[in-house]
């Protein structure tokens, strides 16, 4: 299944398969957290890869992304030689930052989160409501990092997976302790290619490379029925299936990956006819208030969230939380 994909008729929906629940939702405006602020820490480039600097074509070389996600045109982008994690970032090493600073994150502060239905693990009393417009996304109380489907659930076996119930100020809380940062929109993109050019995917073109799946997305009919033939109804280990050309792992599918750029669905086109160095997104955020966040996740299909190429964006509030984003970092090259 390479080509020939019949879209959603959630065309451009921000939220089709990773809705959140945000502050702002929750309270009727942003909210300025009180929780422990986070130091700055010494550059390090700890678990991540040089990514040698070089032009590339961004954006969706095939057609087949929703017109309001704004993936085309394609446009050769350049970019400086750079770090990036190999991995997205795992509830092992987010409870060491946590341990070390007494960080609460906003899911934690607001008490509620967003579940998807088939993994709730929690007590009836515990489901305040469904997202609007999406009711496979169940709002839970004690949904959180530790917590990701609810009160009733545990990351005790899932240490090496990737964090998730985490939004984007919590990525950049996380970040700045580590001594890195969250990568750029483009250095995302660049990276996720693997070395390839024009691909769907960081292997190739064909889903199914070999006759095997090389990434963790949905199978069977979304929402209800999932036939788990890539072996995880969840989130899979950080460490799966195979790294990609630059030995990045699970750059598509798996969690969503919050990037540093304000989301605009016409940022491709604004800066299509000029030459494009280290691109940095909008400098404010459109009416939506969303930051990028790329690569889908594991409730992405292709009848209604064909998110899971490289090319593929999407968006949400900062404050925004789910069971399935997360985030890796990133790093200046100062050669």
């Amino acid at each position: 299944m390479s080509s020939g994909h019949a879209h959603g008729s959630d065309a451009g929906t921000p939220s089709c398969c990773a809705p959140g629940v945000s502050h702002a939702a929750a309270g009727g405006g942003l909210l300025q957290i009180g929780r422990r602020m986070t130091p700055t820490a010494a550059r390090s480039t700890r678990g991540q890869v040089r990514i040698p600097g070089g032009t590339f074509a961004m954006g969706d070389a095939f057609g087949e992304g929703y017109p309001g996600d704004g993936e085309g045109p394609v446009h050769d982008v350049h970019l400086p030689s750079y770090f990036i994690d190999a991995t997205t970032i795992t509830n092992a090493a987010f409870a060491t930052f946590v341990k070390a600073t007494g960080y609460v994150t906003e899911a934690e502060h607001l008490g509620v989160s967003a579940v998807f239905h088939m993994l709730l693990q929690a007590s009836r009393s515990d489901v305040v409501g469904a997202a609007m417009g999406t009711p496979w996304w169940l709002v839970v109380r004690g949904a959180n990092w530790r917590a990701p489907y609810g009160p009733h659930s545990s990351i005790a076996q899932i240490q090496n997976h990737p964090v998730v119930q985490v939004t984007w100020n919590d990525a950049q809380a996380y970040a700045a302790w580590a001594g890195k940062r969250l990568p750029t929109e483009a250095e995302w993109e660049y990276a996720a290619r693997g070395g390839l050019e024009h691909r769907r995917f960081p292997w190739g073109d064909d889903l199914h490379p070999r006759g095997t799946w090389a990434c963790n997305i949905w199978q069977g009919q979304f929402p209800d029925s999932n036939t788990v033939d890539d072996g995880f109804v969840g989130t899979a280990p950080a460490k799966h299936y195979r790294p990609n050309g630059h030995g990045l792992w699970n750059t598509v599918g798996n969690v969503w990956e919050w990037t540093a750029d304000w989301f605009g669905a016409d940022t491709y086109e604004r800066r299509a006819s000029t030459e494009v160095i280290d691109p940095r997104g909008p400098d404010e955020p459109d009416p939506s208030f969303r930051r990028v966040m790329r690569g889908g996740s594991y409730l992405c299909h292709d009848s209604y969230c064909y998110r899971y190429r490289v090319a593929a964006r999407s968006g949400n509030t900062p404050d925004s939380a789910a069971t399935n984003i997360g985030f890796r970092c990133a790093n200046d090259d100062p050669r």
